[in-house]
Order: C-alpha cells, then structure tokens, then sequence
C-alpha cells in the first residue's frame, strides 16, 4: 500500500469541549511533572539548514528521547494518571501531591499494597513502570506478540513482572483489563471504552506537558503541525490543547498512521460517527502506532478538530529516522524512533518524492510554513535502530 489521506470538513457539526486539555489544564499537569527531580524541559531543535533545503520557513522537532531518561514521552500520560488515580483514592487534588510527597512512606502507608497493570508495546508500559517503581508498590505489563525484547527487559529493569504475549495489542489491553477485575488491580491503559475512561483521559492530560513546553520554545505560531497516532490519546491530547489555545486560528493539524493499523484514517474515512477498527497482527515497523481500536475520549477531538488524516507505508518512518539522524549543514541530530519519524517521515516524503505532488498540495504547505513536529521516542529498540538507519531497511520503491 502507498499513500492515503482523507480531509475532513471541520466547519459544521458540535465540537467537543476542550477545556480539559487546555492551557490551565497543561499548567497543572506541568506543575505536576515539574516536581519530578528529573524533570527537565524536552529539547525542541529547529533545522533551519533543512528547511531551506526543502523550501519551508520554519521546522521544528521536539525530541521527547530526553523525557525523563526514558527515551520517550509516554511516562508523562501513565505518571499523571497514577498521580490523579491517588490523588482522588486518598481525597486529595493533584497540587497536594508533588512527586516528593507522592513517594512518600505517609502516602504508601495510606494506600497500602497497589497492583497497576497495563498493555504496551514498550514505552507506556515502561513509564508505567516507572512511576510504580517510585511509588514501592507493584506493576504488571503484558506486550503484544513481537514486541522488541530490549523494550521489555526496560520494563523488567523497573521493577515490573512483564512478558511478551502471543496476542495483537488490542488483545492484550483486554487481556490486562480483564486480569486487572479478577484481582482488584488498577488499569492504567492509554485507550478507553465505555465505562473505563477516567484514566485515560488523564493519561491525555498528561500529554499536554509536551505541548505545553513546545509552545513556550517556539518563537512563533506553527502553521502546520503533524501527529502520529496509535489509539490516538497523543494525537487528541495535543490537537485538542492547541485547538483550544489558537481558537479558530489554529494550525493545520495531520494526523498519521502505518497502513497496516490505520483505525483512526479507517473511522474518519467512513464517516458514519461509528469506530472502524482494524484487526490482525498489524505488522508495521511503528510498533508504538500498531493499535486497530481508536480511543473512544479522543476520537472525537480528532474528528472535529484535526484536517488531515494520513495512512502511510513503513519506509516513510524509516526514511524520517535516517534523514533526522544525518542532518543537514549545522543542525542538531534528532534519534528518532520508528513511530516517533512517522509523522516527519509523511512531511519529508511530500516535499521530495515526485510522485506525492497531490499529497503536497493537500496538505498546503509551501514557502511560508512553519511546521512543528514530536519526535515521541528515541531508539528504543537499537538493533533496529541500526537495521534501519546504518543498514538502509525499508526504503523507498
């Protein structure tokens, strides 16, 4: 498969209500994640040399490889909703509960022996376990069938009981899911149903820290900003944060997808207010993009507020890492992930691939764009890192 993208018309209709990811929000939840001692803001790298190679005003990468010492911004998601989940358990609001205090023996003695479970190919499931780690208390992950083993010895080294499973990733969020109601344990997954949405949602709040940061370093608005999605909470969490902050003029938002696991290019396509999931393995290299079920608390912020909707094949990701990890004149080199390029990778290929000429137009950039992207995870995996960037996997027909 090549490349697919749908518009969506975002003049008519209701649109959701986006206070809840908007800029007081982001101001809490960055308190929040500001009290971490290793906590620092997240480099946003201009590539002022590539952009002139490509004939655009302005690129800007936020590089989230440098979240944490995690190597990938989920921990933002995962560590808020913990911190939200405790805070109401004990009474208390999210500003009582700094990350010092939240670690504290008073607190454990309080809440006494937690289990958090979870699914994840990787880097939510690490950041999960993470935070648990921090907190004593106990964490357990379960990963898709094919997930990379060094993401799961990360996992491991946090403290948490994971394995690999033989199932896709939708299947082991039930799995988790239902193990979390037969033991009383406490679900903190990135994607949401009926009856399972708080957590989620402020998994989506937590998210708002990157965006938040990325707007404080730019020094001018974005015209364009591109997102990749998995289920789509980081997708929805930063459309929905600068939707709210730019109003009506907010910047062209596109929104990307493998072939092989685009749901939220599926649903939009259809059109009919119902979710299209995807089903099978999903074998993509973007491992963190390969969910078939959208979030349901997020879905319709996509719809409303995002333009673009893109299915794209692998080597687009691959060729995005390779060309931020070799860059031009004197910019700096960005370690992107396979999901973290996915989104500069669709950008890089409509600006150099001659036969994306209609997939340019459409997405409306041209010499006065000022595109900002989120590089979501570094190398993660570095035996694939290498197979892609050092040995040339993946590339263009």
């Amino acid at each position: 498969m090549g490349f697919e993208i749908v518009h969506k018309n975002n003049t008519a209709g209701n649109k959701p209500e986006l206070s809840h990811l908007g800029i007081e929000t982001a101001k809490k939840v960055i308190r929040f994640h500001q009290s971490f001692p290793m906590y620092q803001t997240t480099p946003l790298r201009k590539l002022e040399d590539l952009a002139k190679l490509l004939m655009v005003d302005k690129i800007y990468v936020k590089d989230e490889s440098y979240r944490f010492g995690l190597n990938a911004f989920k921990v933002l998601g995962g560590s808020y909703a913990i911190g939200t989940y405790i805070a109401k358990r004990l009474g208390m609001d999210i500003d009582e509960l700094p990350f010092d205090r939240m670690i504290s023996d008073e607190i454990r003695k309080k809440l006494g022996e937690l289990t958090f479970i979870s699914a994840t190919d990787g880097n939510h499931g690490r950041g999960v376990a993470f935070t648990v780690n921090q907190l004593k208390q106990k964490a357990v992950i379960y990963m898709p069938a094919g997930s990379a083993k060094e993401r799961l010895m990360n996992i491991r080294a946090e403290g948490a009981k994971a394995e690999i499973t033989e199932l896709n990733y939708d299947d082991a969020v039930r799995l988790a899911s239902r193990h979390a109601d037969q033991n009383g344990w406490i679900l903190v997954q990135d994607t949401s149903w009926e009856g399972y949405e708080e957590i989620p949602t402020a998994i989506m709040q937590g998210y708002t820290t990157t965006a938040y940061e990325a707007l404080q370093q730019m020094e001018e608005k974005p015209t364009h900003i591109f997102l990749q999605a998995g289920v789509g909470s980081f997708a929805a969490a930063v459309t929905g944060f600068f939707a709210d902050y730019y109003k009506e003029e907010r910047p062209v938002i596109t929104i990307v997808e493998p072939n092989a696991a685009a749901c939220i290019f599926k649903t939009i396509k259809a059109n009919d207010g119902k979710i299209h999931p995807v089903n099978g393995s999903m074998d993509t290299i973007m491992a963190g993009l390969a969910c078939g079920e959208p979030v349901t608390v997020g879905i319709d912020i996509l719809r409303s507020y995002a333009d673009h909707f893109v299915s794209c094949p692998d080597y687009t990701a691959a060729q995005g890492m390779r060309v931020l990890g070799a860059p031009v004149g004197k910019d700096d080199r960005v370690i992107s992930g396979e999901s973290g390029a996915a989104g500069f990778g669709v950008f890089y290929e409509a600006m150099t691939n001659p036969s994306l000429e209609e997939l340019k137009s459409k997405l409306q950039i041209n010499a006065d764009s000022r595109l900002l992207f989120f590089s979501t995870e570094g190398d993660t995996d570095r035996q694939n890192y290498k197979r892609i960037v050092w040995d040339g996997a993946y590339h263009r027909p």
